[in-house]
């Protein structure tokens, strides 16, 4: 007998789930491989003193960007609570995400992490990567069906099944109405079986 639904799909398997793995390894393998040439040149406690170098100017880099951050978040909010006008949104805070990555990459050891590190450092790149990231998001927003926060989340019931429902009445208390409890003697039917 059948119901007239269509069997269900084993979803593929993104892209990303199939590249970002064999990425990390790949850039594992040249990060290590790249420790072991500068090791064999400039010797082993050379390497152990720039990464060393790398994890401390890390660490200053992220809780730059992190005070920045957070002054900020507290200047606006400043400004929002006294009713002035909130200040440009690229003003004084322009990249401080891409910052504060520099500061992760410097911190992980390795030698491509560190340039990459240092290259999120330079003003014109965070620039750059600021305005890509701008247009691709503006992009985005553009190709996005319309709807709101309820439909997208009844499509993602849709999906995914799997939600527990709860059977329960809805009490409002908006003021007088018309509704009144049935009078069944204190017996309600269990919530779970």
């Amino acid at each position: 007998m059948t119901t007239g639904t269509p069997p269900p799909t084993v979803p593929k398997r993104s892209r990303a789930r199939t590249f970002v793995p064999l990425g990390i390894a790949a850039w594992l393998v040249l990060e290590i491989w790249l420790l072991t040439v500068v090791a064999g040149a400039a010797g082993g406690l050379m390497v152990l003193l720039l990464l060393v170098g790398g994890l401390v100017l890390g660490g200053y880099v992220i809780k730059r960007a992190g005070r920045r951050a957070f002054r900020n978040l507290t200047e606006t909010l400043q400004q929002q609570q006294s009713g002035g006008a909130p200040a440009a949104a690229g003003s004084g805070g322009e990249g401080n995400a891409l910052t504060m990555l520099g500061g992760l990459l410097l911190i992980i050891p390795g030698f491509l992490s560190d340039v990459l590190g240092l290259l999120c450092l330079l003003p014109p790149v965070r620039k750059s990567v600021a305005r890509f990231a701008e247009r691709s998001l503006e992009k985005r927003m553009r190709a996005a069906a319309p709807g709101s926060f309820g439909d997208a989340f009844q499509q993602a019931r849709i999906h995914y099944p799997d939600g527990k429902v709860v059977p329960g009445e809805v009490i409002r208390d908006d003021g007088p109405s018309s509704y009144s409890p049935r009078d069944d003697g204190g017996r309600r039917p269990p919530l779970a079986p």
